[in-house]
């Protein structure tokens, strides 16, 4: 679990660009989450799957920020 955000790191190797993508989501997921002050985390059961967790601030519609 820890290099599953790093770019074009793929858990499956035989995988391709073709069959597997480009190993970029995650790692472009997480940086969209921390500009908007949050934070996205994974924890994985194996042989049962992965759960991701996105945490952003709340905040106060129309509130100006300053």
């Amino acid at each position: 679990m820890p290099l599953v955000f790093e770019r074009f790191w793929r858990v499956e190797k035989s995988r391709n660009r073709r069959t597997g993508g480009s190993g970029l989501g995650l790692p472009i997921a997480r940086k969209l989450v921390e500009a908007h002050g949050g934070t996205l985390s994974a924890t994985s059961t194996p042989g049962r799957g992965s759960i991701f967790t996105i945490r952003l601030p709340a905040g106060v519609c129309g509130e100006e920020q300053g």
